[in-house]
């Protein structure tokens, strides 16, 4: 249908209130904007929902949350009775709307007569994760942009294993939420009802005492210098107070929170972007920590999956950024040393990383005799690997992360966990403290001793709809015809994830992928270096990922820019 046909048919539904009715009609003489907020429905997939606030198909508003959540209700209904007293956790972070949107999906599962446990105010991702394995429900939802903009915001679904809903799951839901062609079909409880009727469960204190409970349980070493001075950065989001209980507990001493971002702020007044990969995030945790003479700042992003680090280099005095690549190599370094100091490694003990995540941590995990696996990019499918070993008995699982810096440790949560991975990094900055080491003296040791990997990410942000048909385009022409040397170095093979083939391009031999289909490019060069091109699941971007070795840091970044070079004037090429 035309754009325009549903713009106005929002102006006459009945089912929507007077506010969004008169946003829209603010909107008249915009035609662009009423065409980006109407021309498709906002795109459920493996990762749910994201998008901008606002009224509109294409924008996350209640109705569409609604909306959604009937079509999950179907989906599980169709599972019968038993799924449906399971129930579905419920947890949302600090944005706007999140808490309205949380509930607005509660009261729609409860009005299809299925239990609801819904979170008192806002809490950590990998808490919902943990909640939906603790309380057994059949789903979970978390309502998170996670690091997008403050005028963003998503909807994400979790199945009964914990982890982020797969492709199976994802169509089916989505064939259900097709079915809903109108906001009449919506069944809805209010929240008197709701408790009154025993569907709606309100989760507090108890379940975070059961997580955090088993977060300190993780812990690798006592005997370690606790006296670190640590600063740390919520982003304003969700991470406050599990993280500091968690430290407290755990017996540090010297752990400052940036008071500017320690309380949540649905605006992110100090961040803007609150994303902590990028270093601009760090801004106030580096002035506060060279005001106290911390050795390491910590940031996590507002739902408190993902984590970034700094480290104070002592001959600057300045602190120097960690990729996600070297925070998990450090963190492998650290716990599967510990493991076998104590005796704690399991046998048949595996690491899982993405396809684009780089092979530094694989390379320390040889050396322990653990074996890493690849998954595509997400961890429902990093952690989505967690039952697949626990049924074949092939691997047993102790970490997984990837570069967009992710990580979890064990599989009590199967999500990306900011807030285990903190007190981890915590207590191997204090362990190494100990031996008269940063964490960025440790980093260097593992260069000298296993190569010196060096990495890029590079995204080309194209929005909207002449964006989204570039990003395709480029795709397809860079695998109909790519660069077969960078400069003097030759492609030795290519994998090509969409049609699960890899290619060598020296005997031309074609061998099967064992990773399920996914929109990915990734070619391997004869020195061991390899690049990845993609598009974003979840962002207006086309990704590319670049990974070399040397055997110094100048060599390794030298292949880096020739790669860049040649990759990024070829994809330019495509208008």
């Amino acid at each position: 249908m035309d754009y325009k046909k549903i713009y106005e048919q929002w102006l006459e539904d009945e089912y929507i209130d007077e506010a969004t009715k008169e946003e829209l009609k603010n909107l008249a003489n915009n035609e662009d904007e009423i065409q980006d907020r109407f021309y498709r429905d906002l795109e459920f997939g493996t990762a749910g929902l994201r998008g901008k606030l606002g009224a509109g198909t294409n924008r996350m508003n209640i109705y569409n949350i609604a909306k959604v959540t009937q079509g999950l209700a179907e989906y599980i209904k169709e599972k019968g009775q038993e799924a449906m007293d399971r129930g579905v956790a419920i947890a949302f972070d600090c944005r706007h709307f999140s808490k309205d949107f949380a509930k607005t999906a509660a009261l729609v599962l409860c009005g299809n007569g299925i239990k609801a446990y819904l979170f008192e105010n806002l809490r950590p991702t990998p808490e919902l994760s943990f909640a939906v394995r603790t309380l057994n429900t059949i789903s979970g939802i978390v309502v998170t942009a996670s690091h997008n903009p403050r005028d963003y915001n998503g909807y994400k679904v979790y199945w009964e294993d914990g982890a982020q809903i797969l492709s199976s799951i994802a169509d089916s839901i989505l064939d259900k939420i097709k079915g809903v062609e109108n906001l009449g079909q919506v069944k809805k409880l209010d929240e008197k009802e709701a408790l009154e009727k025993g569907l709606l469960k309100i989760l507090g204190k108890e379940m975070d005492d059961k997580y955090l409970s088993k977060v300190k349980g993780l812990a690798i070493r006592e005997d370690v210098d606790k006296d670190i001075k640590i600063i740390y950065t919520p982003l304003n989001g969700t991470g406050n107070m599990p993280v500091r209980t968690v430290l407290k507990d755990r017996g540090f001493k010297n752990i400052i929170v940036v008071p500017e971002q320690e309380n949540p702020d649905p605006d992110f007044t100090t961040v803007g972007y609150p994303n902590p990969e990028d270093t601009k995030a760090f801004k106030y945790a580096e002035e506060l920590g060279k005001k106290e003479g911390a050795e390491l700042l910590i940031a996590t992003d507002p739902d408190c999956d993902r984590l970034a680090i700094e480290v104070l280099d002592k001959s600057t005095g300045e602190y120097v950024a960690f990729t996600g690549n070297q925070t998990g190599a450090i963190l492998i370094n650290y716990i599967l040393s510990g493991m076998k100091e104590k005796g704690t490694l399991p046998e048949k003990a595996a690491i899982v990383k993405s396809i684009v995540t780089g092979d530094l941590g694989k390379k320390i995990a040889e050396d322990y005799g653990v074996k890493t696996y690849e998954a595509l990019t997400g961890f429902k499918n990093i952690c989505g690997r967690i039952p697949e070993f626990e049924r074949t008995k092939e691997a047993n699982f102790v970490f997984g992360y990837e570069e967009s810096i992710g990580y979890v440790t064990g599989t009590f949560v199967r999500d990306k966990d900011g807030v285990s991975s903190a007190m981890l990094l915590c207590e191997a900055a204090a362990y190494y403290r100990k031996q008269g080491k940063t964490l960025l003296d440790v980093l260097q040791d593992l260069y000298e001793t296993h190569g010196y990997y060096r990495e890029k990410q590079i995204s080309l942000i194209l929005e909207g709809i002449e964006g989204k048909e570039r990003i395709d385009r480029m795709m397809k022409s860079y695998r109909e015809a790519f660069p077969e040397y960078i400069n003097e170095i030759k492609v030795e093979k290519y994998i090509d994830y969409e049609t699960r083939v890899n290619y060598n391009l020296q005997t031309e031999e074609k061998l099967p992928v064992d990773i399920p289909k996914s929109n990915v490019l990734r070619f391997f060069l004869e020195d061991g270096s390899w690049y990845a091109v993609r598009p974003s699941g979840t962002e207006p971007k086309i990704k590319l990922y670049i990974y070399t070795i040397g055997a110094s840091l100048k060599e390794a970044d030298d292949k880096i820019e020739m790669i860049e070079g040649k990759v990024l004037s070829r994809l330019e090429e495509v208008k």
